[in-house]
């Protein structure tokens, strides 16, 4: 909108210019060469067609540096035809001649007109204008460059300072939208910005105030779990042999609650290694691989050679085990473990042969506390999935999950080479 208003205050500028300055100008020319020429034709003689040697008669009677006349042929020789018709000019050339004339406009190493007098219609009168050119830079142009080249630049000078607020509260927004809570934004800006600025402020300052209080929360509820845990587990290795199908029943529930706490724990602490380092996906899936060997089941690995990748290497090693956790879990025992690339991006799958999920609930998956259909059990706490979530877009990358053709679930990871 700036930089249209600038343009139109430049063209009405230029118009204004034409209309009254630079029109008036060639009026002027105009009348004093219509003087010359009611001068040259003052004897009242008539050149008619039959009378074109007159043409040197009355090149004589002229300075040759102020006028020379031509007839028909000869104007065209010397670039008539190239001349510019202007109208408003003629008509005030025939009110001064008392007839009709036409006036044209040549631009050659100089300005030249060409003036075809009532007086003698098949003649041409050249008149050069010596000192005006209108390929010079003249200093109206210059000064309409300079003011526009100003105006622009203000214009532009503006927006951006208007729009720099603005722009750093788009990348508040979206940090915080990564779980992150930046410093509180500075308050500058038109009134309108100042407010919506300090808005942001207190709501991001509130969602930090309440993400504090839920990990606080979650964190001591899971370690106040932990105790009771412990001295049942204590209470179970002291019952008789007689009921050890009991105690092993028991031990098996602690675990898996304790798994469960593990998780709640994972899930509110936001994984807080903050260090990026170059890194292979291959060795962390290696390592995986390589601690569920005593598993019951099979785990087979197609890994691809690619570039290192930063990335937190915890993290992104607990995105693998709960993926191949799941893969144990639900499947039927099979779990493949492949990395592809990418220009822009590596990538790792884990697939299992278990019997699939609903495809209209997978986004639904990635929501805490939420689990797959009857079809894959309903074991756990519903956070696996979403702490894979949270660490992937902490690195700026995605996962998908589809069901394979074969049967099982496909769990697609990727992540950029470039995620800073």
């Amino acid at each position: 909108m700036i930089g249209s208003l600038l343009l139109i205050n430049q063209l009405v500028s230029y118009l204004s210019v034409t209309v009254y300055f630079i029109k008036p100008s060639y009026e002027q020319i105009n009348q004093l060469i219509a003087r010359q020429i009611n001068l040259l034709f003052i004897d009242g003689v008539t050149i008619s067609r039959e009378h074109l040697t007159m043409v040197d008669a009355l090149n004589a009677k002229v300075r040759h540096d102020e006028m020379k006349i031509y007839n028909q042929q000869d104007a065209i020789k010397a670039g008539l035809d190239s001349a510019t018709y202007y109208g408003f000019l003629s008509e005030q050339m025939s009110q001064y001649l008392g007839g009709e004339a036409e006036v044209r406009f040549s631009q050659g190493t100089q300005l030249q007109v060409w003036i075809r007098p009532p007086q003698a219609p098949t003649l041409w009168i050249k008149v050069p204008l010596t000192g005006l050119n209108e390929n010079d830079l003249s200093p109206l142009t210059l000064y309409l460059l300079v003011i526009g080249a100003l105006s622009v630049a203000g214009g532009w000078i503006f927006a951006r300072r208007l729009n720099r607020p603005l722009k750093r509260l788009q990348q508040a927004a979206v940090t915080v939208s990564k779980g992150e809570f930046p410093k509180p934004l500075p308050l500058s800006g038109s009134s309108e910005i100042v407010e919506v600025t300090h808005a942001f402020n207190q709501m991001s300052h509130s969602m930090k105030q309440l993400e504090q209080d839920r990990a606080l929360l979650m964190a001591g509820i899971s370690h106040d779990l932990r105790t009771p845990l412990t001295r049942i587990r204590l209470a179970s290795e002291m019952m008789v042999d007689e009921d050890k199908y009991l105690q092993e029943g028991i031990i098996n529930d602690i675990e898996d609650m304790d798994d469960i706490i593990k998780q709640f724990i994972a899930y509110v602490r936001h994984d807080q290694e903050s260090v990026r380092e170059p890194n292979q996906i291959n060795r962390l899936i290696q390592e995986i691989s390589q601690q569920e060997v005593n598993r019951d089941g099979e785990i087979e690995l197609d890994l691809q050679d690619y570039p290192l990748v930063p990335f937190q290497s915890i993290a992104i090693k607990r995105v693998l085990s709960n993926l191949v956790e799941n893969g144990f879990r639900y499947g039927g025992g099979w779990i493949k473990i492949s990395s592809k690339h990418k220009p822009k991006y590596v990538s790792f799958i884990v697939e299992d042969n278990g019997p699939g999920i609903n495809e209209a609930k997978i986004d639904e998956l990635f929501q805490p506390f939420t689990q797959g259909d009857s079809a894959r059990g309903s074991v756990g706490s519903g956070l696996g999935l979403a702490i894979v979530k949270r660490i992937i877009d902490r690195h700026h990358g995605k996962i998908e999950l589809s069901n394979r053709p074969e049967g099982g679930l496909k769990a697609q990871v990727w992540l950029p080479i470039d995620n800073s």
